[in-house]
């Protein structure tokens, strides 16, 4: 859609309001549009729209609004940015809890979220069925944070064909769920110590892509990286995804019921300790089809599974590995070694 038409499809148009690349502040003018628009589509074309704190949205379907952004439209923060929540927060201006009522289903679509380093992209604060979509986040210490929900934790957020890049940082994560009844599709994420740390149950993980990057503010924390930290007892779901360079590829927690279907580690040089699967006590989830890859150079350090306490009921079928040199996946062997 170009520029030109958005008054024509009924949008607010923020540039009518405001201009970009001014590098001045605009966060509490656009705060304005958002607050003076309920039901409408924020649309943002191409430009740099600098902020010095965060804008907020509605989860109440009453005040509700639709964010859009352009292409290479950019919300950025500023120099002097001294806040601890994202650039973005939907449902933070009033929680609500519904899906039955007209509204009641918002987010962000489009353009470009630049945490400058120092603040986080998006979250979710409220509501329910909160959508991110074909959004890039860039230079964020979180990339995407969904909060508790606001039905018995549930925020129910559909996030998809997303990419984020954190600020390289130690303890800088992708993705931070604390929300239940989540889906995450397409996603590609890279300078960051965790890809996603999920601390709540009821999630569905599909297609995702963490990469660690050697970044100078992450020198010495190899050891710490992780592309799926899950801290979780049950019910999460990971389907073709695929931990890139980590020294972890999935950690679990003592007992957690997940599973893992069709997964992929790998790593292109060896750095130290490298595993597929960790976990910090008992193994009992399901690990089905799932490839873990160490190359020429990886040392005698690997292992496609370590756990910190032996037992538990968890079972691994049709493992794909080569080169492994701690079998402990052995003992959870189901069908054979591909």
């Amino acid at each position: 859609m170009k520029d030109i038409n958005a008054n024509a499809f009924g949008y607010v148009v923020v540039t009518d309001y405001v201009e970009a690349n001014t590098g001045k502040d605009v966060s509490d003018e656009l705060q304005k549009i958002i607050n003076e628009n309920p039901h409408r589509t924020i649309y943002f074309p191409d430009g740099e729209y600098i902020l010095s704190k965060p804008i907020c949205t509605s989860a109440n379907p009453v005040n509700a609004v639709s964010l859009e952004l352009s292409k290479f439209a950019t919300l950025k923060a500023s120099k002097d940015w001294t806040e601890k929540e994202a650039i973005v927060r939907l449902g933070a201006a009033e929680p609500f809890n519904t899906i039955t009522v007209n509204g009641s289903n918002y987010g962000i679509i489009g353009g470009i979220i630049d945490g400058s380093g120092v603040a986080n992209g998006v979250s979710v604060d409220s509501g329910r069925e909160t959508l991110i979509r074909e959004v890039s986040i860039k230079n964020t210490q979180i990339g995407i944070h969904i909060k508790h929900g606001a039905n018995s934790n549930s925020s129910d957020a559909d996030i998809m064909n997303v990419n984020i890049v954190g600020n390289g940082q130690p303890e800088s994560i992708g993705v931070l769920i604390e929300g239940c009844d989540n889906t995450f599709t397409n996603m590609r994420i890279a300078h960051i110590e965790i890809g996603f740390k999920i601390l709540a149950p009821s999630q569905f993980l599909k297609n995702l892509h963490p990469l660690y990057t050697y970044d100078a503010g992450l020198a010495g924390r190899y050891a710490e990286s992780c592309a799926f930290w899950d801290d979780t007892n049950h019910e999460v779901w990971y389907n073709n995804c695929y931990s890139d360079q980590f020294s972890t590829g999935f950690r679990m927690k003592d007992g957690a019921r997940l599973t893992y279907a069709d997964c992929f580690c790998y790593w292109y040089k060896a750095d130290g300790l490298e595993r597929g699967f960790k976990v910090d006590g008992k193994f009992n989830s399901i690990i089905r089809d799932c490839r873990v890859h160490f190359n020429r150079n990886s040392n005698d350090n690997n292992a496609y599974i370590t756990v910190a306490e032996e037992g538990g009921h968890g079972f691994i079928e049709n493992p794909i590995t080569e080169r492994v040199t701690d079998e402990t996946y052995k003992q959870y062997l189901v069908g054979r070694v591909i």
